[in-house]
């Protein structure tokens, strides 16, 4: 039976209501950096986005494998032959002292940032006359950039790839008490000792300093040159940030304040389907009788450059070992290798992680890998070598299901003590993955948190009823030291004038008193 005119019209703004209904939105997603790591957490919401039927465009130094549905790329490939010598050296420049680390970091920072501005394609992009919903730019040592959202008449999203730091906190006015709160450049948890906290204190200073007198800046004069049409002043513009995606969560880490425009969506890089895992691997895992240990030093870090010493030192441990190690090593040979060794340049180490059969989990102590090995309930050993991973490893110590060994006091017998600890300790299992129920108890997948906060942004023009009042405060109106002053100084000052007060008439009455009580001197006697 054929539908009448009136149910086919009625159909057709049915369907057409059913559309309106869906909105896509195009989005600029800006990945500076040549980590891997750092791309891996970007390019996932970048995914998470386009498989939600949004238009995507990236901009980074890397080339995709393949091409994906809705995402086109804009290659920054300058970024990443600036920072291979840069990543070649991050064992020598770990052993530097922190302050002289953070020069050389955020120096970094401005290269890579004008690298990116100036890259031809990038130019080309802003030349066009594309429009975006919103401009999600990572945060890190890159804050010119923030200036895209302005050329691009969007809001600004932030990204931050390792978890709450100032360069991220300050764009929505996140407070970060420094009692409780340590800089994730330091190896302190947020369990401070009086020492601990005085030094947190006096990092937070230099860095506060630092930022603002030195690095700041340096980036404004960036905006400035790449972005001259922009009205908003540079500081205005961070002020104005609309959202910072965090990848970090409170089970993962420590309770902490967030204004209601930082959300957390730690371990949104996870694949929650698992993959089917190359034939040999899947053979070398269940063909181990007394389980397997995976170890890798991350993305940045190659084990084949490290010091012979302790390229040694890992050879002897494994060695000993009675279970099997994948070692991710770039190389095809490596002489010694111990016959329970698989070495291989790559491995796809969440779907090796999450295998029943792999036991515990080597790492550099990253954000990234110890995301995932907490999720796979896999206890580790952390031998961190710069940022982040310190603190990482902090936590993990404090929690019970992590142990650090220190890369300058790598040896053998350390590091098969710490292994043989984790694996052997229950305790350590059942922390572990009593941690990963915590984290995997949400009511919704990272993943999708953070897609739905970007769209909430993009359908509510900004989203500026998020936006704290702290943000158009300065230093000392912040912090209220100027209404402390007044308070504090005004009670002070009328105890000081009562005191002085109390005083005068003390005086008084004492000189009255000695007046009344001193004898009246006697008459002199007459001469004859």
């Amino acid at each position: 039976m054929k539908p009448t005119a009136g149910q086919t019209g009625f159909l057709t703004l049915l369907l057409f209501g059913l559309l309106s209904c869906v909105s896509a939105y195009n989005y600029l997603v800006v990945l500076h950096t040549a980590a891997r790591s750092h791309y891996h957490v970007g390019s996932a919401l970048a995914k998470g986005l386009a498989a939600a039927g949004h238009q995507v465009t990236v901009i980074s130094p890397f080339e995709p494998k393949k091409p994906i549905k809705n995402i086109k790329d804009v290659q920054a490939k300058s970024i990443l032959t600036s920072m291979q010598g840069r990543i070649a050296n991050l064992l020598e420049s770990s052993k530097q002292p922190i302050i002289k680390q953070i020069v050389n970091f955020h120096e970094m920072g401005i290269e890579i940032t004008e690298l990116l501005l100036k890259e031809q394609s990038v130019i080309d992009l802003m030349k066009s006359n594309q429009t975006f919903d919103a401009v999600i730019s990572e945060v890190f040592l890159n804050e010119a950039h923030f200036g895209f959202a302005e050329h691009f008449k969007a809001p600004l999203i932030g990204l931050g790839t390792f978890g709450a730091i100032s360069w991220n906190t300050d764009l929505v006015g996140s407070p970060s008490p420094p009692s409780y709160v340590p800089s994730a450049l330091l190896k302190f948890s947020d369990r401070m000792s009086l020492a601990e906290r005085v030094g947190n204190q006096a990092f937070l200073t230099y860095e506060y300093i630092f930022l603002n007198y030195f690095y700041l800046p340096r980036q404004e004069a960036l905006y400035r040159k790449y972005f001259p049409n922009n009205k908003q002043d540079f500081y205005e513009m961070r002020r104005n940030t609309a959202l910072v995606l965090l990848n970090q969560h409170v089970s993962l880490s420590f309770p902490r304040p967030y204004s209601p425009n930082m959300i957390e969506v730690g371990g949104m890089h996870i694949n929650r389907k698992r993959q089917p895992l190359p034939k040999d691997i899947l053979e070398f895992i269940e063909g181990a009788e007394h389980g397997v240990i995976y170890f890798s030093m991350g993305s940045n870090l190659k084990s084949k450059t490290l010091p012979l010493d302790k390229r040694q030192a890992l050879i002897d441990t494994f060695a000993q070992l009675k279970q099997r190690v994948l070692w991710k090593f770039e190389d095809t040979d490596l002489p010694g290798k111990p016959a329970n060794v698989f070495i291989s340049d790559w491995f796809p180490q969440d779907d090796i992680l999450a295998h029943d059969n792999v036991l515990a989990f080597i790492t550099h102590g990253g954000l990234l890998s110890t995301t995932e090995s907490i999720y796979h309930r896999k206890p580790f050993v952390g031998i961190p070598i710069f940022g982040d991973q310190f603190l990482n490893m902090a936590r993990a110590e404090q929690n019970g299901y992590g142990v650090t060994v220190h890369y300058e006091e790598l040896s053998a017998a350390k590091l098969l003590a710490a292994v043989q600890k984790i694996i052997n300790d229950p305790e350590a299992t059942k922390k572990v993955r009593d941690m990963s129920d915590r984290y995997r108890d949400q009511p919704q997948t990272p993943l999708e948190r953070a897609v739905y906060w970007v769209e909430h942004v993009s359908r509510h023009k900004g989203a500026k009823y998020l936006r704290s009042a702290g943000q158009d405060l300065n230093f000392i109106q912040y912090h209220n030291l100027d209404a402390m002053l007044i308070l504090y100084g005004g009670i002070i000052f009328v105890l000081y004038c009562i005191l002085l007060l109390i005083r005068l008439v003390w005086r008084f009455l004492q000189e009255l008193f000695v007046k009344k009580e001193s004898p009246k001197p006697k008459p002199k006697a007459k001469r004859n």
